[in-house]
């Protein structure tokens, strides 16, 4: 761990100067479709997540002001995918960049090891929310747009697709789904899904607004969850 530590330095300054050659979705075959085929070793996984834990916390659950998401419970193919996009620059993230590359954590073992863990995280039970309660007439419309435009591939409850790697957006932060929601209809963000964005693009600010409160706000099943928002990550207490 102390080597993948010590490299950061180092790292950093390529990440500088990271390039942007293609707008990859499911692009088939390199690093992801290894990755998705090699047994996981969680031990492992547990080893290379320290790397991550400085920003997405011990626990996975991201910060509610939306700086970082929640992993914990995602799907390990999306997280998987997330990660290969971002190493060969189909994603821009220049903070992520530099703690992503195989001189960091490793190769494709390493994707299968620290996803395999991070899905099997429990999740936060105190997820940052937007500013609508139920019974409010912008929650009753935040969920007429959900119904009407994101339940097709993110599902009933938000729970998305781990086959066809639509992520689990239930229990993710309002702010960090709103920036990316604004990322996606901007183009920022060139990995996303290019029917997400012809099915967005007709969508005011408000509404914008409106649906990411409804979807913070949809519960996560229980089972899923840590048992209070005090929990400690065992691995790392």
């Amino acid at each position: 761990m102390n080597k993948r530590i010590l490299s950061m330095t180092a790292v950093t300054l390529l990440g500088l100067g990271l390039s942007a050659p293609g707008m990859a979705w499911l692009e088939k075959g390199g690093e992801r479709d290894e990755a998705l085929h090699l047994k996981p070793d969680l031990e492992n996984g547990r080893d290379v997540y320290e790397v991550c834990a400085a920003c997405h916390l011990p626990e996975g659950w991201g910060t509610k002001d939306g700086t970082f998401p929640q992993l914990a419970g995602q799907h390990r193919s999306v997280l998987i995918k997330q990660l290969a996009d971002i190493r060969e620059g189909n994603r821009d993230n220049p903070t992520m960049y530099p703690f992503a590359l195989p001189e960091s954590i490793g190769g494709a073992q390493a994707l299968a090891d620290v996803t395999a863990y991070i899905q099997k995280l429990p999740m936060n039970p105190d997820n940052g929310k937007g500013p609508w309660e139920k019974g409010t007439p912008e929650y009753a419309k935040g969920k007429e747009l959900y119904e009407k435009n994101c339940v097709k591939c993110h599902g009933k409850q938000g729970e998305g697709s781990a086959e066809k790697f639509y992520p689990r957006i239930q229990g993710q932060h309002y702010k960090y789904m709103l920036r990316q929601f604004e990322w996606i209809e901007s183009g920022k963000r060139r990995n996303a899904n290019p029917d997400m964005v012809k099915q967005i693009k007709d969508f005011t600010p408000k509404d914008q607004k409106m649906v990411i409160n409804y979807v913070s706000r949809i519960p996560v099943p229980k089972k899923d969850l840590a048992p209070s928002k005090d929990w400690v990550n065992p691995d790392f207490d």
